[in-house]
């Protein structure tokens, strides 16, 4: 694509996934893009990490096929022959009894099917009885309930909660079922309950209605496959991309409306560079897009949003025959009413993804711990710690956990990745905050806000909300008519 002196220009802040594929929506239609990055590496958390020689995901390592936003933009990028599925194994959990293997859910935990009798291993026969009144409470009593922990809690007890879905939603939002909105974590829930006149009965419609097969997919070599992809195509569609810089202001001229970017440089030292663009697409977390934008929105104070919660990952590689068996399937998600256990869940990376175990050799196996409950202190709770210290905590958890001895002497190689913001938070009233948030921003006209925080958890919600937010922002700056007079 060939630029003319008067084609319009754009900065994208922000170059995780959500600003990659801004960028390529916006050059697509015609403008002359730039991509601004703090980090010196793209993608965000999405990226890649070296661990014992294997190149492997530092974050995401898979997407949900509930819906065709992911696999539609891995098709376009010409990587629908490396699409994957886990292997069949089935996940477990760790209760304070133990090990227990999953059982057949509905969504989020939820059973769907109360007559199920392998639920009476994880709930005892008094927690299935009591879960099975979910079948006569009326749906009118929890109408106005607004947390997913309650709801769950008053229609099917609190052996359900603990044992079943807060396991979950933890793996998921790093955060306790009590703290979630009901309608941001499962859109269409209660009217699902009011036409199966229950929350089982609601659990199994929505995880009928999903694709056939596994829930969720991956590619060989990783989700960082995607990110590599990304960043060629829109290099070779003639974006220009500028790493390592951090956006500390932006600035508006009052006569052109053009807007001034003023940069640091974060890895060489204090140098300040500048932009300007005619439009702005911010593709950082929430209390930076806030903090950018509120000097030039008048009127009451921006909505708070507040940042979601901090997140480590500990990624072991290690020499344990006794993991060739996989003893817990493809990994464990974990009871917060464990005492003995830190990790919130386990990855068996190696039991779970084939490309995985096709890169190691004999007994080699790869193990991902997490690490950060939503609600905790992030001061004094584990993400606090040395890479060393959560080094020596995984490999204590992932012995309990996987009921097989993994110490230094197993050990091969360790990595510990951190991330902060990248999860957004779902507690009640967050949904309105952030689209009263947009509200506002789009006072501004030729500004354009995305980014996990305000997409939600998961590369599905990501993807489809960026595609919807810059299609939307093309088409109220007639960008066909546009491209039609510069071309």
């Amino acid at each position: 694509m060939t630029d003319s002196p008067t084609r319009r220009t754009a900065i994208v802040i922000g170059g995780g996934v959500s600003g990659l594929l801004a960028a390529r929506q916006l050059r697509a239609a015609g403008l002359r893009v730039t991509l601004l990055e703090a980090r010196e590496h793209l993608g965000g958390a999405v990226g890649a990490h070296e661990v014992a020689s294997l190149m492997l995901d530092s974050g995401a390592e898979s997407f949900a096929t509930r819906s065709t936003a992911v696999s539609t933009l891995i098709e376009e990028l010409g990587l629908k022959d490396k699409i994957v599925t886990p292997n069949a194994l089935g996940s477990w959990l760790y209760l304070p009894q133990g090990a227990r293997k999953m059982p057949s859910s509905g969504i989020m935990g939820i059973p769907g099917d109360l007559n199920d009798k392998s639920l009476i291993d994880v709930l005892g026969k008094g927690g299935l009885r009591r879960a099975q009144l979910d079948r006569v409470l009326p749906i009118a009593a929890t109408e106005k309930i607004r947390t997913l922990g309650e709801l769950v809690r008053v229609r099917m007890g609190r052996s359900v909660l603990d044992n079943l879905v807060a396991p979950v939603v933890s793996g998921v939002y790093s955060s306790h079922p009590d703290s979630l909105d009901i309608d941001a974590t499962i859109p269409g829930l209660r009217a699902a309950m009011r036409t199966h006149r229950s929350l089982a009965g609601a659990s199994a419609a929505l995880r009928a209605a999903s694709p056939a097969g596994s829930q969720v997919a991956s590619l060989a070599g990783g989700m960082n496959q995607l990110t590599e992809a990304l960043v060629r195509d829109i290099q070779a569609a003639g974006v220009r991309i500028i790493a390592g810089f951090d956006v500390i202001a932006v600035d508006r001229d009052p006569a052109t409306g053009q807007w001034l970017m003023i940069q640091k440089n974060t890895v060489g030292g204090d140098k300040i560079a500048t932009a300007r663009a005619d439009y702005l697409v911010i593709a950082s977390d929430g209390p930076t897009t806030a903090r950018l934008l509120a000097p030039h929105i008048e009127g009451p104070a921006l909505p708070v949003i507040e940042p979601g919660p901090e997140v480590a990952l500990v990624t072991l590689v290690v020499d344990q025959k006794l993991l060739n068996s996989n003893p817990r399937g493809t990994g464990l998600l974990v009871s917060d009413q464990v005492r003995g256990v830190r990790a919130k869940a386990l990855t068996h990376a190696s039991a779970k993804w084939d490309w995985v175990r096709d890169a190691t050799i004999d007994s080699r196996h790869v193990v991902r711990l997490s690490y950060g409950r939503g609600g905790e202190d992030s001061r004094f709770n584990d993400v606090s710690l040395s890479d060393e210290q959560l080094i020596t905590l995984g490999m204590h958890d992932a012995t309990k956990l996987m009921g097989v001895p993994i110490t230094g002497e197993q050990l091969v190689d360790a990595d510990v990745i951190r991330w902060r913001g990248v999860l957004p938070a779902a507690t009640p009233g967050y949904r309105d905050r952030v689209q009263n948030f947009r509200t506002r921003v789009a006072e501004l006209d030729n500004v354009c806000i995305i980014g996990s925080w305000a997409a939600g958890s998961g590369l599905v919600k990501v993807v489809g909300d960026t595609t919807t937010q810059v299609q939307g922002f093309l088409k109220r700056h007639s960008y066909a008519d546009q491209l039609h007079t510069d071309s």
